[in-house]
């Protein structure tokens, strides 16, 4: 096991939930928490361990519950904590953990904090956010240059206060002071409420751009959003607050917690998620963004053309710097990105695609996040109006396009492309009036394509996209090599192949990954012997005689195992 320790979460696979799309138990048209508890079998059956929920909280849904009102209670749409503990019981029940969303960079603007800090600015609220007031001449200029990731300019002025105050996302998600010793207590006590009621760990979202740098100076003026980012992320305060929470709270309950951290790199996240001077890691796993830039630039809207060497260069950098030393965090979708078919496989070869995509990344080494609708094989919805979307990060990019010269019309087939609504339209459950998501209208349009692509036709299916999640994910199981084993990429120049080995305790597994429809000519890497393997995955029929090259087929996958 080289120098590996075991850990259950590095044994575990996870199952995300972004609620309002997943399950309508009320048919009210939205996902709540009554739809989860009827899926929960459905859950446990692919075979994870624990599932994460993206934010639950009471929200006026600025950016659905990452602007949270509330962070001891559940949102009235997905129902309350009497119904949020029956699901936690029932996770457990199955021996399921349940990971809590945990949002500390910022909270809504109808949060009580924030209420109190604009309507009592003598009392202690008004400093747990950063209110500052404008630059002379008049005070009517923001304090800094900095813009947000959001909504243009980075400060929302108060009449009423002659005020600014800090959002580096949305006008409604304003900024937390961190600094403040008495805001650091609230997360604390919001940490110890969940885990007193009985969750299992924290996904940290935006973790690192938590400190902001003292004196919030000007920030790099060539950037058209996010302008100042240099100074609130990743600033040596972050550690010291993840330090206090970690040894006051995390750790006495046991508490997992993975991160989220734009422009993360192995080398800095190490600093995170490996033990410093005999301590516990401050956090357990770290989410980057490094392999979902294949085919964009920073941002999914700035497409460029699909790149697989810059994809196996991303993936195969982490395995390498983290085996031994921290672990990753394996993902290839959630609610912020487009569907994974769209982007980096073909909805032409939807099915062979999706599959090779799967086992591509789940049998790396790392704990594998599945998110909903990923293991269907979902797809990119298509709208043709920009009124039919709704996220503020689309409106945002359409804001700034607009100044551009963009048209509406070509955003919308921009957006079709890139906007990461795709996540969030309804899980397609059946061939029924809305994907059997729910009777009434819901609250986004649902994929027309759900009468082919859903859950009741791949359970029938024994060959969909599901069943492989399911018998991967149990593949990886039974064989500590998966986990634990160690990594090697091959054909690195390749701009057609991904192909890895696995070794541990002398077992070997060798995944080959085809990107394209074009056939391409497979040999066996040096040291391996395809006739004397295995052939223990494929998507497409094994061939009746077994050779050391092959050609591929297009998308196809093959994974081969020595024992």
């Amino acid at each position: 096991m080289s120098n590996i320790k075991p850990a259950w979460w590095k044994e575990m696979s996870v199952y995300q939930i972004w609620p309002r799309s997943f399950a309508d138990g009320n048919n009210d048209g939205i996902g709540d928490l009554h739809g989860v508890l009827e899926k929960l079998d459905y859950i446990k059956a692919l075979g994870v361990d624990a599932i994460w929920f993206s934010p639950l909280y009471p929200s006026p849904n600025c950016d659905y519950g990452y602007d949270c009102a509330d962070y001891k209670n559940i949102h009235p749409e997905y129902g309350d904590l009497g119904l949020f503990k029956q699901v936690l019981d029932g996770a457990h029940e199955r021996g399921m953990k349940v990971i809590m969303d945990l949002v500390i960079n910022h909270t809504s603007d109808h949060h009580e904090w924030f209420v109190k800090s604009r309507e009592e600015p003598e009392s202690e609220y008004h400093d747990y956010y950063y209110w500052r007031k404008g630059k002379k001449p008049g005070g009517k200029k923001p304090p800094n240059n900095w813009l947000s990731v959001f909504e243009g300019k980075a400060w929302e002025y108060n009449k009423e206060l002659d005020e600014y105050y800090l959002h580096v996302f949305a006008k409604g998600q304003p900024d937390l002071n961190m600094s403040n010793p008495k805001v650091r207590e609230e997360v604390k006590s919001i940490l110890r409420f969940w885990l007193e009621l009985g969750v299992d760990g924290f996904r940290e979202d935006v973790i690192t751009y938590i400190a902001k740098r003292e004196g919030l100076p000007n920030g790099f003026p060539l950037l058209p959003i996010g302008r100042g980012m240099e100074h609130w992320t990743s600033l040596p305060p972050v550690k010291d607050y993840l330090r206090e929470f970690q040894d006051e709270v995390l750790t006495p309950y046991g508490g997992f917690t993975v991160g989220e951290a734009p422009g993360m790199t192995p080398k800095l996240a190490k600093e995170y998620i490996t033990a410093q001077d005999g301590k516990q890691p401050l956090l357990d796993l770290m989410f980057h963004f490094q392999h979902m830039e294949a085919d964009c630039f920073m941002t999914d809207f700035i497409g460029l053309p699909f790149s697989l060497k810059k994809l196996k260069k991303a993936f195969s950098s982490w395995q390498r710097e983290m085996f031994g030393e921290g672990w990753n965090a394996l993902y290839i979708e959630n609610h912020d990105h487009p569907r994974i078919i769209n982007r980096y496989g073909s909805p032409k070869y939807r099915e062979a695609s999706g599959k090779m995509l799967a086992a591509m990344y789940i049998l790396q080494s790392g704990t594998p996040f599945i998110y909903q609708g990923q293991e269907i094989g979902m797809t990119n919805i298509t709208l043709d109006r920009l009124d039919q979307f709704k996220d503020v990060a689309t409106f945002n990019v359409y804001n700034l396009v607009k100044k551009f010269g963009m048209k509406e019309e070509r955003f919308v087939k921009l957006a079709n492309r890139k906007s990461r609504e795709h996540a969030r339209t309804p899980v397609q459950w059946k061939d029924a009036p809305n994907g059997g998501f729910c009777d009434a209208e819901p609250w986004f349009p649902v994929n027309q394509n759900y009468s082919e692509i859903n859950v009741e036709a791949a359970e029938a299916d024994p060959n969909s996209i599901l069943h492989w999640y399911r018998a991967l994910l149990q593949f990886r199981k039974e064989n500590p090599l998966v986990i634990y084993g160690g990594y090697q990429e091959h054909y690195k120049s390749s701009r057609s192949l991904y192909a890895y080995s696995r070794e541990h305790e002398g077992k070997r597994l060798l995944v080959v990954c085809t990107f394209g429809e074009k056939p391409v000519q497979f040999c066996a890497p040096k040291g391996f012997d395809l006739t004397q393997g295995k052939q223990v995955f494929g998507n497409y029929a094994p061939p009746e005689t077994q050779t050391n090259s092959f050609v591929t087929k297009p998308w196809e996958c093959r994974v081969y195992m020595w024992e």
